[in-house]
């Protein structure tokens, strides 16, 4: 009796497991990824001394979103644009912004993914400073008081130095807000500006209306959680490609909008400097762009399977709780 009733209820398991482990393994937390190719058209972003910020994150984006797409055919995949245009083809930044985030939002994205290049100093790859290259003393005499005494003083001798713009590295960014029990009552005070380089008018979203408020609520509990995850993730394979790592940021003082405006998990990544004759190479190389697209994909991969098992586990507690 005992052999029969053991294999009977090992066959019940499994036939009650089966389409458990089933829906677990089709669990795909990551269906929609928007991703946006910062700038566009009339607006080229930073400039390096070969090409513009707009061309080089364009050229990235589209080999990351090829590389997604032959990997992970199931997840469907959005972009801001495709070619050098303001997205939407519009011809002023806010619509533009605007598009971006309406484009994600509409399209229920799972995740939105900025690509941008960093810029720093006085012009691409350097400049020529006045600066003081040489002093003669000579002595001089001056009064104090009644008296005249003798003081060193010097000559200086100036001339043009050329400054190498060596500032390079890479970082991402994540929503503004950091701290969780401030996030909402803090929206309102930071001033939203767009795109890392550029300009822009566009307006905070009210906090008191009840829609926003609730993205917001969200936004502080789930997709910033998410955010910095995979932001994390993608710091790590630059750091480990012997890139700088300048860290995970939030631009707490001027905030990034396009990141503020989508309803869900958001980054964005600048993927070196520009300003930087030696990481503009890097990023105009095929063996760069490569190697970038790697570290991304890689970093996605991670937050991907790290979702999947989180939501395979939800199930699983889920399935015991209804026995």
């Amino acid at each position: 009796m005992r052999k029969i009733i053991i294999p009977f209820l090992s066959l019940s398991f499994f036939v009650i497991a089966s389409p458990i482990l089933g829906q677990q393994s089709n669990i795909k937390p990551l269906r929609t990824l928007i991703i946006d190719p910062g700038h566009g058209g009339q607006d080229p972003g930073a400039k390096g001394t070969l090409e513009s910020e707009a061309n080089v994150a364009l050229a990235i984006s589209l080999k990351l979103g090829d590389t997604i797409a032959k990997a992970f055919p199931e997840i469907k995949i959005h972009y801001t644009r495709t070619t050098d245009i303001l997205p939407g083809n519009l011809t002023n930044l806010d619509a533009s912004l605007k598009y971006r985030a309406n484009l994600a939002n509409d399209n229920n994205g799972d995740l939105f993914i900025a690509i941008h290049c960093n810029s720093a100093g006085k012009a691409p790859g350097g400049w020529y400073e006045r600066r003081v290259v040489g002093k003669t003393p000579y002595t001089k005499t001056v009064k104090k008081g009644k008296k005249t005494v003798k003081q060193t003083a010097y000559k200086y001798e100036y001339d043009n130095v050329w400054v190498e713009n060596k500032a390079k590295g890479t970082e991402t960014y994540i929503w503004a807000i950091g701290k969780n029990d401030a996030k909402i009552n803090s929206v309102a005070k930071n001033d939203f500006s767009g795109e890392m380089d550029s300009t822009s008018t566009l307006s905070l979203p009210d906090p008191t209306d009840p829609a926003e408020k609730v993205r917001m609520l969200i936004y502080t509990q789930n997709f910033f959680r998410k955010s910095l995850q995979l932001a994390d993730y993608v710091q790590e394979e630059f750091k480990d490609a012997d890139r700088i790592d300048r860290g995970v940021k939030q631009r707490n003082d001027k905030g990034i909008w396009v990141l503020q405006a989508t309803a869900m998990p958001s980054i964005l990544i600048e993927i070196g400097f520009i300003s930087n004759k030696e990481e503009e190479a890097y990023m105009l190389s095929p063996e760069g762009q490569k190697e970038i697209v790697g570290n991304i994909f890689t970093a996605l991969k991670k937050y991907k399977e790290k979702l999947e098992e989180k939501a395979a586990k939800s199930a699983e507690n889920k399935e015991k709780k209804s026995f």
